[in-house]
């Protein structure tokens, strides 16, 4: 997981965890390079990386196997004890690392988050794994095994990160009842009202789809869509979702409110260029 925190009138935090990728906070060819981007083009910003675990391994690791709920709990309490960020920041989440920053917003209110990036993020979760980067890798085939042996099962759900955001529209019963975070944070089993009221608190909320996604399935997920319940083919917008009509989140409002920003960009799963990232993101961090 990355934060990078900017030290101005408000500071600026930034998240990653990759979807099916071995990566960490501190890879130099990808987040270590997004580090050293936002150095270079904000003059004066403070960049922290938070390691979930020892090292760079167990940080790795933690990425597939570390129940996200126990996560964001030390993320939350990390963030607490920063004296830098009284005044509040913003955020950017990195494929999975979005939704667990959306998590921290609904739980976390204090420090304050002023605006959520989410780039490439699952707000409803996927239900597929259409290509997992390295194929022969040990943890892909660890991961669909224990997908295909029962995603909703006590133990995969307890060790299997990406579980906790598979979303089966096929067994909706299953989903609400047994997924122990994308269910609670959406609020599928119970209206929350402090997590309604914390999201909303956002200033901006900003979503970042990439259109050639081959990672993501379903790519709106991206966009807070999500497939329609009881089959598998037809997808249907956040707009169209039960959860907007009914606002259980606060979405509806925020989006009255012009809080909602959807961005789009041609290119695979978290592909983009340094120019499009200072021309479309970097404007909601200065």
């Amino acid at each position: 997981i990355l934060l990078n925190i900017q030290n101005k009138s408000t500071s600026h935090i930034f998240l990653h965890a990759a979807l099916f990728t071995c990566d960490s906070c501190c890879n130099p060819l990808s987040m270590g390079a997004i580090k050293k981007m936002m150095e270079e083009e904000i003059p004066g910003i403070y960049v922290l990386s938070l390691m979930i675990g020892k090292n760079v391994v167990q940080d790795t690791e933690n990425g597939f196997f570390m129940d996200v709920n126990q996560q964001v709990s030390l993320v939350c309490s990390q963030l607490a004890q920063d004296a830098r960020l009284k005044g509040g920041f913003n955020a950017m989440g990195f494929s999975q690392g979005a939704q667990f920053l959306r998590a921290v917003a609904q739980r976390c209110p204090s420090p304050p988050m002023k605006t959520l990036i989410s780039v490439g993020g699952q707000h409803q979760g996927v239900y597929g794994l259409p290509r997992c980067p390295g194929e022969s890798s040990h943890i892909c085939d660890v991961i669909r095994k224990a997908l295909n042996s029962g995603a909703y099962s006590d133990m995969v759900q307890k060790h299997l990160v990406q579980a906790q955001y598979w979303h089966d529209p096929l067994n909706d019963d299953l989903y609400k009842k047994h997924s122990l975070f994308l269910a609670d944070i959406n609020q599928e089993r119970a209206v929350n009202e402090t997590y309604k009221k914390n999201l909303q608190l956002l200033e901006k909320f900003v979503m970042v789809k990439f259109l050639q996604d081959s990672v993501v399935d379903p790519v709106v997920s991206e966009w807070f869509g999500f497939l329609k319940t009881g089959q598998a083919k037809e997808t249907e917008t956040l707009q169209e979702s039960l959860l907007y009509k009914e606002d259980r989140l606060g979405l509806a409002a925020m989006d009255k409110a012009g809080k909602l920003v959807f961005l789009a960009t041609e290119g695979d799963h978290l592909q983009f260029t340094r120019e499009w990232f200072n021309a479309n993101l970097l404007p909601y961090l200065r």
